[in-house]
């Protein structure tokens, strides 16, 4: 595995040199995270637009994360950390769980080819690592314009136990997200927009009811 790499306040450091789990900021402090920010338009807009707020933004494409860390620099943006590394990882390893009001999930890459598609962020055995980066009542945003795999994702939302689940059946309020969005609505593309809730009660997620037997426990 590639070193990880992690920029806060402009300065970039490796993940060795900070404690586990990664916590940079007060509890009380409302944190929103995104998972694969590509050239960090929608990281840097929100954070712009929420200045009282956290965000932590993970992405695996190096170009992508220090193109974003120049325009965060520009911007002067005083709120937010970027993490270069593969996200279930960070998630399992590092991540604090329970803390963030909403996570976004925008055109993550479906994998469609099935000796790849362990690798995707949504699969029964590996839902409930993202769902647990969630607050008791956090929000997790996703979009998709990948037909099959935005139905896949559909369907392990909509039979999780612990979430209330909508489809959106327009755009976003705030207008495209992400680079790829933009495009995909200038070229008529049938876009899948989802927001899951997770309920005020769940303290953690449970397993997937599909994934829970492929999780081995060991003690």
């Amino acid at each position: 595995m590639r070193r990880i790499l992690v920029t806060r306040d402009h300065r970039e450091v490796a993940l060795s040199d900070l404690s586990l789990p990664i916590s940079l900021w007060p509890p009380e402090t409302p944190l929103e995270i995104e998972i694969g920010f590509g050239k960090g338009r929608y990281l840097l807009s929100r954070a712009a637009e929420a200045p009282e707020r956290a965000f932590l933004g993970i992405e695996s494409a190096v170009k992508y994360y220090r193109l974003a860390n120049q325009r965060a620099l520009r911007r002067r943006s005083a709120n937010v950390v970027t993490i270069c590394g593969e996200a279930l990882f960070l998630i399992s390893c590092c991540l604090e769980p329970g803390r963030a009001e909403a996570v976004h999930v925008y055109f993550p890459d479906p994998w469609p080819k099935i000796r790849h598609q362990r690798r995707r962020l949504f699969e029964p055995e590996n839902v409930d690592l993202v769902l647990s980066l969630l607050r008791p009542g956090g929000r997790l945003f996703f979009a998709t314009d990948h037909t099959e795999y935005g139905a896949l994702v559909a369907r392990l939302l909509e039979g999780h136990p612990d979430l209330e689940v909508e489809a959106r059946s327009g755009p976003w309020p705030d207008g495209p997200r992400t680079n790829y969005e933009a495009k995909y609505v200038r070229e008529g593309r049938s876009i899948r927009r989802l927001v899951a809730t997770l309920r005020e009660d769940c303290e953690r997620p449970s397993l997937h009811p599909e994934g829970a037997a492929g999780v081995v426990v060991g003690w």
